[in-house]
């Protein structure tokens, strides 16, 4: 399949809501070649993030699930999906021939074996850097996984037999041997001719609910390299893949999983320079790619972060400049998002200002254009702002209390103060 170089590629994300998700969204949806969707099952957090998004579909167990999938994909005209769930992935995986659109995922096989843990290890036995597992291993503590599971979501660590689960329960899991050392994720590559082009190693320093939200590059040494080989020889990837490792009480490193999804810390590997998200939709379109990494060391730290929709429609916006616009002689970030968002939307923009003195020439030493604005109102300090706003579907925005309460009393209309403009900003693209 090659791109036509006059049509955008489409790509859809499904699952749309979770935190890898919203990495395949950051590295997508600014392409200048690339038209980026969002569905789901289930509303989470995609519709604050996809401008594009359809949600309602069935669940992928549901008998309908694959004619209304069919029916989006032909709908949006998608070119390329990409699963973001380790089961939806492997069903994907399963059933592409009755897809519309070419799912950005390993084989059938290799989706299984990631998948399942035991065949994992199963797969690897015998080399160095396959852990000891059920009989294999010698004393407690051990640790043990659920065999389908991900994101340490029911792993844990146990100390003696008797935390061991008996009967029928006990298939579910996989016993491993303890691994204390320090954790990471490694990030690759496989092009369609089966290459491993791509070996990005990352520290997992911390992790929340199995995400790891503090994370460092690290050297990709000839350990890394050796356990990605060995891994893509017997496997076959296409596009993005990871794996996880953990050095035992040797300091050696023990395979911990394989996916064949996106991570939601992939981002470290964008912070180098190499946007696998986007190398993959290239590679599934069947075009050459390079990988360029840059030549220095990227850390990061995550915490939540919140996106917000109000049900109050506008079509005019108010703005103050000092301390507004403009914070301590600077001009403030989220302030300047925010009109540049209103005017891409072809809201009025209405610059309202007691500014002492003269403000083209202070707009201008701070870069700021008269024309981003469609009028710009001087007032007398005595006058209240309230007299120059027409109320009707309109918002106002000033850091003075006592201007937004003159202005509220008089049209009891909305109005914000400067720390609230993030409850206007619209992150969807």
């Amino acid at each position: 399949m090659i791109m036509k170089s006059n049509n955008k590629i489409k790509v859809l994300v499904f699952p749309a809501g979770e935190v890898n998700s919203i990495e395949l969204h950051d590295a997508l949806s600014s392409c200048v070649n690339i038209t980026l969707y969002g569905a789901s099952s289930v509303d989470r957090h995609g519709p604050y993030i996809f401008k594009n998004y359809i949600s309602g579909l069935p669940m992928i167990y549901e008998e309908l699930f694959f004619d209304r999938f069919n029916e989006l994909i032909d709908q949006y005209e998608i070119d390329v999906v990409f699963p973001t769930h380790d089961t939806v992935a492997q069903i994907l995986a399963e059933n592409q021939d009755r897809l519309h659109a070419r799912v950005i995922a390993a084989d059938q096989r290799t989706a299984e074996i990631c998948r399942d843990k035991r065949k994992t290890y199963q797969l690897f036995w015998g080399e160095a850097f396959c852990p000891k597992t059920d009989q294999d291993i010698e004393g407690f503590p051990m640790f043990i996984k659920p065999v389908d599971g991900q994101g340490s979501v029911g792993a844990r660590r146990i100390e003696n037999e008797q935390e061991i689960p008996a009967g029928p329960d006990r298939e579910r899991y996989v016993l491993c041997e303890y691994l204390p050392g320090e954790e990471y994720t490694v990030d690759c590559f496989t092009d369609r001719h089966g290459s491993l082009r791509a070996v990005l190693p990352r520290s997992r320093k911390r992790t929340l609910a199995g995400i790891s939200v503090s994370s460092e590059t690290v050297e990709q040494t000839e350990e890394f390299l050796t356990i990605a080989r060995t891994i893509n020889q017997r496997l076959r990837f296409r596009g993005l893949w990871w794996f996880q490792v953990k050095r035992d009480k040797k300091g050696r490193l023990k395979l911990l999983e394989i996916s064949t999804r996106c991570a939601g810390t992939m981002c470290m590997a964008r912070a180098m320079g190499v946007n696998l998200p986007l190398l993959s939709v290239y590679d599934a379109m069947g075009l050459e790619i390079e990988i360029l990494p840059n030549l220095y060391h990227a850390a990061a730290d995550r915490t939540l972060i919140s996106r917000y929709t109000l049900d109050y429609e506008y079509d005019t916006v108010y703005f103050d400049y000092d301390d507004t616009l403009v914070v301590d002689g600077k001009v403030h970030l989220p302030a300047i998002w925010f009109l540049y968002q209103c005017r891409n939307e072809n809201k009025t923009v209405i610059l309202l200002t007691k500014h002492p003195t003269d403000i083209y020439a202070d707009m201008k030493k701070s870069c700021i254009a008269e024309t981003l604005f469609d009028r710009i109102i001087e007032i007398n300090p005595q006058k209240s702002k309230a007299a120059y706003i027409n109320p009707h579907r309109a918002i106002f925005i000033d850091n003075a209390y006592a201007e937004r309460k003159e202005v509220y009393d008089a049209h009891h209309m909305p109005v914000f103060d400067v720390d609230a403009i993030e409850f206007l900003t619209d992150w969807r693209r």
